[in-house]
C-alpha cells in the first residue's frame, strides 16, 4: 500500500511538472511574422521622448510607446528599445490579447549630456477562419538631445547655432564609440564590410516609408518583420531579462548583403558577441 501511494505521488508530481512546463511554453511571448493584412492598419502609432526638467543636478526622460488599431484583434504586442549615446539603457514590451491598443510608459533619471534615441516595433496578429493568420506592423522612432548650459536644455532638432554645435558634438561622440565597437564585432566574426549595406538599428525606422536597397516595399516589409521576429527572441528578451544594473549593450548593426540574399545583425549583450543570420527569399 505504501509503495502504491509513493508511486501515485511520483506520478502526480511528474504530471504537475509536465503541465507547468506546457503552460510555461504556451505563455512565452513571441513576435511572429505572417503575411500582411490588407484590410487592417494602425490608426495611430508613436514613440515619444519627453524632457522633464528637475534641477541643475539632473533631469528625467519620459519614454512612451503607444499604438492603436481599428478593432480588437487576437494578439497585440509593442516592443521599444531606448539608447543613450549609443548605449542600450532600457527595454519595454507589452503583450495583449483581444485588444486594440497598447501604451507603455517609463521615466528615467539622468544627469549627463546625451542624445536619446528610441525605436519601437508595433505588431498585431489577426486570426481568420480556416486557420488563416495575418499580421500588421509598424515602426516608430523618436530622439532627444539634452545638454547643460547653466541649466539643462533639450531639443529634437537644432533650431540655432548653439543647438547645432551640441548636436554635432553629441553625434560625433556617439558615432566614434559605435564605430569602434562595430569594428570589433566585424573583426570577431570575420565580416567583410565591403559586401554589405550597413544600417544602425536606430535608423531602421526610415524603411517604413522607403525601400531597402534592391527591394520593393512589399519585400522590405517582410524582411523587416522577420528581422524583428529574430531580434525579439535573441536580443530583446535576453536584454529584458538582464539583472538590474547589469545591462550592457551598444546599438546593434544591421548588415544587408549586396547580393540581396542575406541579412545579418551583429551585437554584443552583457559581454556575449552575437550574430543573427536571416536568409532572404525574394518571392
Amino acid at each position: 500500500m505504501k509503495k502504491k501511494t509513493i508511486t501515485l505521488l511520483l506520478f502526480s508530481l511528474v504530471t504537475a511538472i509536465g503541465v507547468l512546463y506546457v503552460l510555461n511554453i504556451n505563455s512565452v511571448q513571441v513576435i511572429t511574422y505572417f503575411p500582411p493584412d490588407e484590410e487592417l492598419s494602425f490608426v495611430d502609432a508613436s514613440t515619444t521622448l519627453t524632457y522633464i526638467p528637475e534641477d541643475n543636478q539632473g533631469y528625467s526622460i519620459d519614454w512612451t510607446t503607444f499604438s492603436n488599431i481599428e478593432k480588437d484583434i487576437y494578439l497585440r504586442q509593442d516592443v521599444s528599445l531606448l539608447f543613450s549615446n549609443g548605449n542600450l539603457v532600457g527595454v519595454q514590451s507589452k503583450w495583449e490579447q483581444n485588444k486594440d491598443r497598447i501604451e507603455i510608459s517609463r521615466d528615467l533619471q539622468n544627469n549627463a549630456d546625451a542624445i536619446w534615441e528610441s525605436i519601437s516595433f508595433h505588431h498585431g496578429e489577426i486570426h481568420y477562419p480556416e486557420n488563416t493568420i495575418k499580421s500588421i506592423q509598424q515602426m516608430t522612432f523618436d530622439n532627444l538631445y539634452v545638454y547643460q548650459e547653466n541649466r539643462y536644455h533639450a531639443f529634437k532638432s537644432a533650431s540655432n547655432r548653439l543647438e547645432e554645435n551640441v548636436a554635432e558634438s553629441l553625434d560625433k561622440k556617439k558615432n566614434k564609440q559605435l564605430l569602434k565597437h562595430w569594428q570589433q564585432l566585424l573583426s570577431h566574426f570575420s565580416i567583410d564590410l565591403e559586401r554589405y549595406h550597413t544600417i544602425p538599428l536606430t535608423e531602421l525606422n526610415k524603411y517604413s516609408m522607403e525601400n531597402l536597397p534592391g527591394f520593393n516595399q512589399e519585400q522590405t516589409n517582410k524582411i523587416i518583420g522577420q528581422l524583428w521576429e529574430g531580434l525579439y527572441k535573441n536580443y530583446i528578451l535576453p536584454a529584458a531579462d538582464s539583472k538590474q544594473g547589469k545591462l550592457q549593450s551598444y546599438t546593434p548593426l544591421v548588415l544587408l548583403d549586396k547580393q540581396l540574399n542575406q541579412l545579418l545583425v551583429v551585437f554584443e549583450l552583457n559581454g556575449s558577441k552575437e550574430k543573427l543570420i536571416q536568409n532572404i527569399t525574394q518571392k
